[in-house]
């Protein structure tokens, strides 16, 4: 099923499959602001409430599937690749520090809808450019950025493209800021629910949230991240980076983050492929009922990190007609 609706005065596209059903919101990034897995009853990602959307208009990254580009911050609102400054905006003035990006709220078109036996196939695009400058003026490469929702009995399928059309390389760091429901499901509470995350080494940040020079193993409250979990909200705030290191789940490796209800067995898996590098992992100081692994393909500040190997940091650009990708897979049992 697919169709078009009015979402409290904007566009949408609401589209299932099997066991699966969504809502996507092209005008606002093309985020996906509902997913859920209604044979279970699991809603898997936080969608705003009535009287959340005129919160959502001004702050999309704390609800569904929002795209940052670039993800986290970069200090000093600066960085210089290839001999070329690039100067964005302060958005943390406390920080002195640019952050997240402006693509989480910029129009997409919906270029396809197409369903099939199999899948329903979602496709949405923006264009930057000199005539469009909200990010052309502070990232001065044309661009088209692709999103591709396919939503099938198995969950979602989630890819972005990005081809750089400019005439020289473009840097490209791209990261999902999810808020993902705990609980999960009617009649259960936070403290049923644990976060697992394939995580290698803790990051340690500065005061200005900054990967520091101090990388260490998973120790005091992330001793468990990795295996058992750790309570995601409700014990106090996280704020905190990781490096992704492939774990063992029901007996394969896995890449991304689970929430499991330990009550009942239901989990939740945020799967990434090998584009994604690093973790950062916040509760919006652990009393709200969500929390965001956010998969990112560089780390923050990744830019001015090039003292430190680029697959250390996820620093990456794009050649000029070259292309891009990286895909995430949501699902529930």
């Amino acid at each position: 099923m697919i169709r078009r609706i009015d979402w409290y005065g904007m566009e949408a596209v609401e589209f299932s499959k099997g066991d699966y059903t969504a809502l996507l919101i092209p005008s606002m990034g093309a985020n996906l602001v509902r997913l859920a897995n209604t044979r279970l009853g699991i809603e898997i990602l936080r969608t705003p409430k009535p009287e959340e959307v005129e919160n959502f208009k001004v702050r999309p990254h704390v609800y569904g599937l929002p795209l940052l580009l670039p993800p986290n911050r970069i200090a000093g609102a600066h960085f210089e690749f290839e001999g070329r400054s690039y100067d964005f905006p302060v958005t943390i003035p406390a920080e002195g520090a640019y952050h997240h990006g402006v693509i989480k709220s910029q129009p997409f078109v919906v270029s396809k809808a197409i369903e099939s036996d199999d899948e329903v196939l979602i496709e949405a695009r923006f264009y930057s450019n000199a005539a469009n400058d909200v990010i052309f003026r502070h990232l001065p490469h044309e661009f088209k950025c692709k999103m591709i929702f396919r939503l099938s009995n198995a969950g979602l399928e989630h890819s972005v493209v990005f081809f750089n059309r400019s005439q020289s390389a473009m840097p490209i760091g791209v990261g999902y800021h999810t808020p993902l429901n705990v609980p999960f499901m009617a009649d259960s509470v936070g403290d049923d629910y644990r976060l697992v995350l394939s995580a290698g080494e803790r990051w340690l940040l500065t005061d200005q949230n900054l990967p520091s020079d101090t990388r260490t193993p998973l120790e005091g409250a992330f001793e468990h991240l990795a295996d058992e979990g750790v309570m995601p909200v409700g014990h106090g705030p996280i704020s905190a980076a990781f490096t992704l290191a492939p774990i063992e789940v029901d007996g394969k490796e896995y890449r991304g983050a689970i929430i499991r209800n330990v009550r009942n067995g239901h989990r939740v898996f945020y799967r990434v492929d090998e584009k994604t590098k690093y973790w950062t992992v916040w509760n919006n100081g652990g009393e709200v009922p969500w929390i965001c692994p956010e998969p990112m393909s560089w780390a923050t500040n990744a830019p001015n990190m090039r003292n430190l190997p680029d697959e250390l940091t996820g620093f990456a650009s794009i050649e000029p007609n070259g292309k891009w990708s990286m895909t995430t897979w949501l699902y529930a049992e």
